[in-house]
């Protein structure tokens, strides 16, 4: 009797559809289920469409002749290439203009966010004015003024500006000597590559060293003599394996020679100098979030101003400014697709523009162009969180 009073009074197991456990996974794959349905809808919608146009699915356009030429180009490139390889032609000037705004804007950001921070009155007071004209400018308009109201006031190529009768200016863009590597060359490239080895060396070694010591080895100036000294040192070994091609002025334009287009510059110019106000206020910010009784302590012990910034404020206040400073590089590699308004062959005014319109693959070719997109952001954000850890403070 005992018995069957103690097994009534067991708690009786909940029914399945009471259960949160089982409850959680019956809406996760309904939801789930609702997703791919819908996918999988719109694929099938999209592919009959596209069928009743008479316009064939897939990437075999990719292997297309392209048919059209590219104004700047980092490799070699002609009408007769694929489709293909004009979308990588194009990848790689997107990714030349947005690495080119990412280093400008971080070297010039964190100048003018000291500079706002300066006990100098001048001096702050002209990068408040910087940071506050630039950031509250929409960037279009910022890249329509250098381009149309700058750069488009230079003379034509046969009036160009002559700058020691080897670089000429002109509306056309910058044209300089460029480079003919000869053999022998790859002796000075393997020493460019033993002088960045020995200069990774040196740091990690003198950091250590100051660490363990509290002395400070001159790095700069090693690094420096390190990295002109070996590649001139093998120049001089390799009987100076290198040759200049001068541009020449022949009818209405410039031929030979290496040219830096007005559209790269005022892109350029555009993307670094507006990012470089918001970079400026983060700086700022994490600046300001370090305790002054670091900057005291650090004038305690004999310090000045430039060595207590490098040494002790800037590495604090990199973890306030790494995260924000992620988001700005990504705004700058997104914001680069504005290229197409001053026709910069970038990904978008060539692969979805251009090779969009000849193909009529407007549904790759947007796929293509957003997952690009999507994986340069994804490097950047996982580089920038592996340094943000990397540069974390470790109690210990």
């Amino acid at each position: 009797m005992a018995e069957e009073i103690t097994q009534s009074q067991k708690p009786s197991k909940p029914l399945v559809w009471n259960d949160p456990v089982y409850r959680a996974l019956f809406f996760q794959v309904l939801v789930l289920g609702g997703v791919i349905s819908l996918g999988y809808i719109l694929v099938s919608n999209t592919l009959i469409n596209l069928e009743r146009q008479g316009i064939a699915s897939g990437f075999g356009f990719l292997r297309g002749t392209a048919g059209f030429s590219i104004l700047m180009t980092l490799i070699d490139y002609s009408e007769e290439d694929s489709y293909f390889w004009a979308f990588v032609v194009s990848l790689l000037n997107t990714l030349l203009v947005a690495g080119i705004g990412i280093f400008f804007a971080t070297i010039l950001g964190f100048f003018i966010g000291v500079c706002r921070l300066s006990s100098n009155w001048m001096l702050s007071k002209i990068a408040a004015v910087y940071i506050e004209t630039l950031r509250n400018i929409p960037l279009l308009l910022q890249i329509f003024f250098w381009y149309f109201g700058v750069l488009r006031g230079l003379p034509s190529p046969g009036n160009s500006i002559s700058i020691l009768d080897s670089y000429f200016l002109n509306i056309r863009g910058l044209y300089s000597p460029s480079p003919i590597f000869e053999d022998g060359f790859d002796l000075i490239l393997w020493a460019i590559f033993a002088a960045f080895v020995g200069i990774f060396c040196i740091f990690r070694w003198a950091r250590k060293r100051q660490q363990e010591t509290g002395q400070q080895f001159p790095v700069f100036f090693s690094s420096f003599g390190l990295m002109i000294g070996l590649p001139l040192i093998a120049t001089v070994f390799a009987g100076f394996p290198l040759s200049w091609e001068y541009p020449v002025l022949k009818g209405f334009n410039f031929t030979g020679g290496f040219v830096i287009i007005p559209e790269l510059v005022a892109l350029s110019l555009a993307l670094s100098l507006y990012t470089a106000s918001f970079i400026a206020e983060i700086v700022r910010a994490g600046i300001l979030a370090i305790s002054r009784g670091q900057t005291e302590a650090s004038y305690a012990l004999g310090l000045q101003t430039w060595p207590t910034l490098r040494l002790v404020v800037i590495p604090q206040a990199l973890r306030v400014i790494i995260p924000p400073l992620t988001n700005q590089y990504l705004n700058l590699t997104k914001n680069s697709s504005l290229a197409a308004a001053i026709a910069y062959p970038d990904l978008v005014l060539v692969f979805a523009g251009t090779v969009l319109m000849q193909t009529g693959q407007a549904v790759e070719i947007i796929a293509i162009t957003m997952a690009v997109y999507l994986a340069i952001s994804l490097v950047i954000s996982a580089f920038m969180n592996w340094y943000n850890k990397k540069m974390a403070l470790v109690e210990s």
